[in-house]
This record gives structure tokens, C-alpha cells and sequence, in this order.
């Protein structure tokens, strides 16, 4: 009996986003399906496409939840931040792009410009970009944010670990200082073993190099299975 609930539950949502989940992205123009709709008809299961996340989500959704807004966040609010951070960090050599099948906004922030060789202080110059970061993410407060630190294979495997470490650590806490709830943040440093490229000849190297802010938004469903499943 559960499993033919659960079948005509779905073809229910289905039928639903096939007839009223469409919108027009703001970044490109074109017509897909909202993940609005798709919060609305099942926040929990849409929850359940997420990547990955630090911690797992349970407790940090219930944690994030007591300052967020709730509601019809995943979907085209999601889309207009992406729009608004793309616009915010324009020229600085951040990428902004949809991750976890567009379940997620990853921004990736470039080394070069982000911290000097070596060193977990970030650059003076780069702070107004973060700023622009930290205020778009208090404007839409309906999200996890993950921080990941990233090397390249120059030099050992244990010095490469604190170092991303320290520049993960160094962005969350930057982050935490413009007003971004503490309990939305996490971090990790992967050192050098998630290598964007696969290359030794220090040019296509520096992309290894990388701090990347994930940003996992979550729906008033998603809280509700959260508090369920404490």
C-alpha cells in the first residue's frame, strides 16, 4: 500500500510540473522548470537530490532555519541570486555557477587574486568582492553555506592540507564577520586531493589553487522533514 501511495504521489507532482513549472531563467532567457514547484509539490524529496554536505543537513537546517524566511525559496529566488552574485562579483575572476544538478549555487573564488603564495590572510583588495558575497547571502538567508579549500601537488600533502585548511577557515570567518549566521557555515580544507585539473606544468596548475563557497538553499518542507527526522 506505501509503495502505490508513493507512485501515485509522484505521478501526481509529474503531472503538476508538467502543466505550471515553468519560468524564464534571468540569466539566459529561457523557459525551464521552476524548483519552486518543485519545493512546493515535495520539498523534502527535492531536498533529497542535494550534493553533499558538511555535517550532514538535519541539525543545520533546524539550526539555519531560526533566522531564515522559509517558504518557496528553492527556485526562482535561487535563479536571481545567481543573477545578482554573477552581477556583484563581476570582473573580480570569481565564477558563479549552478552545481548538484542546479540544486545548488557553487562560487568559486580564484587564488591568485583571493590570497598571496603561501599565505591564508586574504588580499585587501579582494575584500570588497567577499563583502558583495556576504551581503547577498544575508539578503537570502535560506541556505547552508559550505566552504571549501582546495591546493595544488606543489609541495608536501600535509603542508598543503593546513593551508587549505587555514584559506577555507579564513573565508568562513570573513564571511561570519559581515553578518552571514554562524550557523549557517561550515568548512574543509581537501588540500590536494580534489585537483580541478590533472596537470604538473604550473599552467593550467593555479586552477587547483581555489576556495569555493557552496551555497545549498533549503524550502519550509525541507525544515519540516529536518525537524521530523531529529
Amino acid at each position: 500500500m506505501k509503495t502505490s501511495r508513493f507512485f501515485l504521489a509522484g505521478l501526481s507532482s509529474v503531472a503538476l510540473l508538467g502543466t505550471s513549472a515553468c519560468v524564464t531563467d534571468p540569466n539566459t532567457g529561457e523557459q525551464k522548470i521552476s524548483r519552486t514547484v518543485l519545493g512546493g509539490v515535495g520539498g523534502a524529496v527535492a531536498g533529497g537530490l542535494l550534493g553533499g554536505v558538511i555535517g550532514g543537513k538535519t541539525g543545520r537546517i533546524i539550526g539555519a532555519a531560526a533566522g531564515a524566511a522559509g517558504g518557496g525559496y528553492v527556485g526562482y529566488r535561487m535563479d536571481q541570486q545567481i543573477k545578482e552574485l554573477k552581477e556583484q562579483t563581476a570582473g573580480s575572476g570569481v565564477d558563479v555557477s549552478e552545481t548538484d544538478g542546479g540544486e545548488a549555487i557553487l562560487v568559486n573564488l580564484p587564488n591568485g587574486v583571493t590570497f598571496a603564495t603561501g599565505s591564508y590572510t586574504i588580499n585587501q583588495t579582494f575584500r570588497q568582492t567577499l563583502d558583495n558575497v556576504a551581503a547577498n547571502l544575508v539578503q537570502y538567508p535560506n541556505s547552508l553555506v559550505d566552504v571549501y579549500g582546495y591546493t595544488d601537488t606543489v609541495g608536501s600533502s600535509d603542508s598543503n592540507q593546513r593551508l587549505s585548511n587555514q584559506r577555507a577557515q579564513a573565508v568562513s570567518n570573513y564571511l561570519t564577520s559581515r553578518g552571514v549566521s554562524s550557523s549557517r557555515i561550515r568548512w574543509m580544507g581537501f588540500g590536494e586531493t580534489r585537483l580541478a585539473v590533472q596537470t604538473g606544468d604550473n599552467v593550467a596548475e593555479p586552477l587547483n589553487r581555489r576556495v569555493e563557497i557552496k551555497i545549498i538553499p533549503f524550502d519550509q518542507d525541507d525544515v519540516n522533514a529536518a525537524r521530523a527526522n531529529q
